[in-house]
Parts: C-alpha cells; sequence; structure tokens
C-alpha cells in the first residue's frame, strides 16, 4: 500500500515552497498548543479561530497569496481553519447538544504536528531507561506470568530494538554533536563551546550509560533470564501460543517470531551493544584530539612566523582576483594557492619557542672542507629519505594487489608499528596511486594505533 493511498492527496501541499510554509507549519503547532489542556482534541472552533488571530495579529503575518486589501484577522484565522480541513491536518464538526461548531484534530494532524516539532526541537532520549526497562520486566516475573508475550516477550524486545536504534544514530550523528563542539573561530569560543559540552544532556548521558548505570551490572541477569526462558518449554509453548492469538498467525510462525525475539534481544544486550559503544567512544577520542589541536594551533598561531605567513597567504588567497589585474601571466601563475599537490604530512610544524636574545654576539664564518660537505650531502639525504613516500607506497600496494580486483585491511600486514604507519600511508596515497578506498565498520588496533577497516579497490 502507498502512503498516498491512506492520506489525502493534498496533504503536504501547505508545507511546499511558495506556498507560506513557514506561516503554516507555526500555525498548525498554535492550534497543536490549545489542545494541551483539554481532555480531548476538541475544542469550539470560535475558541481555536481567535487563537490563530491573536498569533496573527502579535507576529504581524501577511499571507503572500492574499489580495491587496488584507482581510481581517478572524477571516484569515477562519481561511487557514478552511485550508487545514481541506487538506485533513483537521475536521470540523457541529456538537448534538449545543449545535456549536467544533474543530477536532485528525490522527494524522496531531502525529504532523508532533513531527514537526521534534524537528525542530529533537527530544533528548533517555538511552539508560531502555536499560531499566528490560531489568524491570524480567525481574517482575508476577506482571507477565499470565501475559508473558504481550506483557513480557514484547515489551522486552521493543525496549532492546529502540534502544538499539537511538545507539544506532548516536554513533552516526555523533559527529555532528562533536563538530559543533570544536567550531574554531576563537580560542574563547571553542573553550565556551567545549564548557557547554561538558555540561550538556549528551555527555551527562552518556557518563550514566557508562558509568553507575551501566549495563555490565545488569548483563549477567538479564542474559540468565532470557536463556531461562528459552529452556521453559512450559512457558515457551505458552508464549508460542499467545504470540499466534495475538499476531494472527499460525503456530510454527509463532514458534519463528518467539524464538527470533529471544535470540535478537539476547545477541544485542550481550554482543551487539558492546560493538556499538566502542565505536561511540573511539569516535569521542578522536573528536575530542581535534579539539585539543586546534586549541593548541589558536593559542599559538599568531606568535610565531608561522602564524604570520599563514596570515600572508590567507589575504593573497582571498585577494586572488584583484592581483591578477595588475600581475603578469608569469607572476600570477606563482599564486594559485587552490592547487596544494606538492604539500604533504613532512609540511606540517608545531610552532617553537621564541628564545629571545640577551647578548649581541658575532662569529667568523669558516669555508667547508670536502669532508665537511660530504658528511652534510648525506645528513641531508638521510633526512630527506621518505619510506612512505607516494611512490614506494604506490609499489607496495601494486605489490599486495598483484592480480586482484581489491585489497581487503585484514589482508594487509598489520603486526608491527611500521606495517600500520606502511598501511596508512598506502590509504592516504591511494587514490594519487590510482585506487579507490571503500570506509568499512571496524577498526584494527596494533601497538596503540588505531586504523579503521578500508577495501582498497583498483579505480577503474
Amino acid at each position: 500500500m502507498n502512503l498516498f493511498d491512506v492520506i489525502p492527496s493534498n496533504f503536504f501541499n501547505y508545507l511546499a515552497s511558495g506556498s507560506n510554509q513557514r506561516i503554516y507549519a507555526d500555525c498548525l503547532y498554535v492550534i497543536y498548543q490549545q489542545y494541551e489542556r483539554e481532555i480531548s482534541y476538541r475544542i469550539p472552533r470560535v475558541a481555536v479561530r481567535d487563537a490563530l488571530a491573536a498569533f496573527i495579529s502579535e507576529n504581524h503575518i501577511e499571507l503572500e497569496d492574499d489580495e491587496e486589501d488584507q482581510p481581517s484577522l478572524g477571516d484569515m484565522a477562519s481561511d487557514i481553519l478552511r485550508h487545514f480541513c481541506d487538506c485533513g491536518w483537521l475536521e470540523e464538526e457541529t456538537d448534538d447538544n449545543t449545535y456549536e461548531k467544533q474543530i477536532m484534530m485528525s490522527e494524522r494532524g496531531i502525529l504532523l504536528a508532533e513531527f514537526l516539532e521534534n524537528l525542530k526541537k529533537p527530544e533528548t532520549e533517555e538511552y539508560s531507561g531502555y536499560i531499566f526497562q528490560i531489568f524491570n520486566i524480567l525481574n517482575n516475573k508476577d506482571l507477565w506470568k499470565e501475559h508473558p508475550y504481550v506483557n513480557g516477550l514484547k515489551g522486552i524486545f521493543k525496549s532492546a530494538k529502540e534502544l538499539a536504534g537511538s545507539l544506532k544514530k548516536l554513533s552516526t550523528f555523533i559527529r555532528k554533536i562533536i563538530e559543533k563542539m570544536v567550531t574554531e573561530e576563537t580560542l574563547e569560543t571553542l573553550t565556551d563551546n567545549l564548557l557547554d559540552y561538558l555540561d550538556g544532556s549528551f555527555i551527562k548521558e552518556y557518563a550514566r550509560l557508562t558509568g553507575q548505570q551501566n549495563i555490565h551490572i545488569y548483563r549477567g541477569k538479564i542474559r540468565k533470564e532470557l536463556d531461562r526462558i528459552k529452556e521453559d518449554a512450559g512457558l515457551s509453548r505458552k508464549l508460542c501460543d499467545e504470540c499466534a492469538t495475538e499476531e494472527g498467525i499460525t503456530a510454527s510462525e509463532a514458534q519463528a517470531l518467539v524464538y527470533d525475539m529471544l535470540q535478537t534481544s539476547r545477541q544485542f544486550l550481550t554482543d551487539d551493544y558492546d560493538r556499538i559503544m566502542r565505536d561511540i567512544k573511539h569516535k569521542i577520542n578522536v573528536y575530542l584530539q581535534v579539539a585539543v589541536g586546534r586549541a593548541r594551533f589558536l593559542r599559538n598561531k599568531e606568535a610565531d612566523n608561522k602564524g604570520l605567513v599563514e596570515n600572508v597567504i590567507k589575504i593573497l588567497a582571498e585577494e586572488q582576483d584583484q592581483l591578477k589585474g595588475f600581475l603578469d601571466e608569469e607572476t600570477s601563475a606563482l599564486f594559485r594557492f587552490e592547487k596544494n599537490e606538492f604539500i604533504d604530512l613532512n609540511s606540517l610544524r608545531f610552532p617553537g619557542r621564541v628564545t629571545a636574545i640577551k647578548s649581541v654576539t658575532s662569529d667568523v664564518a669558516r669555508e667547508l672542507s670536502e669532508e665537511d660537505i660530504g658528511k652534510a650531502r648525506k645528513q641531508q639525504e638521510k633526512e630527506a629519505y621518505n619510506p612512505y613516500s607516494k611512490g614506494k607506497m604506490k609499489k607496495y600496494l601494486d605489490e599486495l594487489m598483484a592480480d586482484r580486483r581489491s585489497l581487503r585491511t585484514e589482508d594487509m600486514p598489520l603486526e608491527s608499528k611500521s606495517d600500520m604507519l606502511c598501511a596508512m600511508s598506502a590509504i592516504a596515497y591511494a587514490k594519487d596511486n590510482g585506487y579507490r578506498v571503500v570506509p568499512g565498520e571496524g577498526y584494527v588496533e596494533t601497538e596503540k594505533m588505531i586504523l579503521r577497516e578500508v577495501n582498497i579497490e583498483k579505480a577503474l
């Protein structure tokens, strides 16, 4: 069944571009708020109209599709109510006793208002609440012994599934939380963002989940009870019978569904949970290290010559178009700041200490001997030698790849720190060397170095 088989075809029209979408979205929420203290989603039409009229007046709203002569506030509010009834957000009825017109929010209208509000201001989830819900259900058998499927297993499976979904969303979108935290406008704003992050709801809930309310405290009890349910033939039979009746399926289908719910819940609560939490912890550590690095950079970037050079390059980059106006073609070619093919990791340098000159000294320059020149040349060649250069990494990947079309991280030698550095360099230069890198899900750790799993493929 298609979505538009069950909702009016114009259900989303008033949220489309060019349709006063902002005004209509706000008006829908104003109407939704009127029902907060009511016992049902039914209010006299005049009360809803007056609330809309007050909102329109307070915010000086004018609808774009109205004619030059703006209608009265009451007429504007009535037009909006008619629009909302037409698209299925509201329904209008007449009271059988008072014959007064009533405005009722439709089920879909309520869901839409709640969805829009949640998009604008998402609710903070209490991850630990799911854990306590599962533990309490299993720990209070008297509450579900009569109906083990409806009041027991179904609730356990639902809580485990919701916790899994919430943690997966957190793992996926945590980058946005941390990126907002490490905004690097100034050292002061970065510090403020870090403090807000540490005082925020996310870090508190994460601490509860990994600290005093850690699932490991309850893991043994949960696993033991789920195993007991699977091994109890009488309870399992009762679960399957109730499941078949409740879901309207055959006995064999019910047996498969009950087994899958038990196995999925146990698998998540004992294994998958740890894997997700490790991934979240790793991402937090990575982004916090980035924040520390940015703080050091912001603190020092104005204190040395590197900061001065950076500012000059920034100004020149911003003024490129103006420079082309009075520089000849040969000179203009020197200022191609967007092409950084010769910059590599060796170009990075940490700010050094500024040494104050306390006394004036002089020295006589001496002429270097052939032996001194030879030693200096060897020293320069030694320092210039790069075992992880782009060319060497191409040869390294070509040898590992051989006749293959792709190479996984697990197929690469990663037993030592040197192996890890080779793998990281090969991945960093992969694109330039004619390969494509597809990130994986897990991580590989060797001698305190962590590398994300990847699949390296030959570019077409």
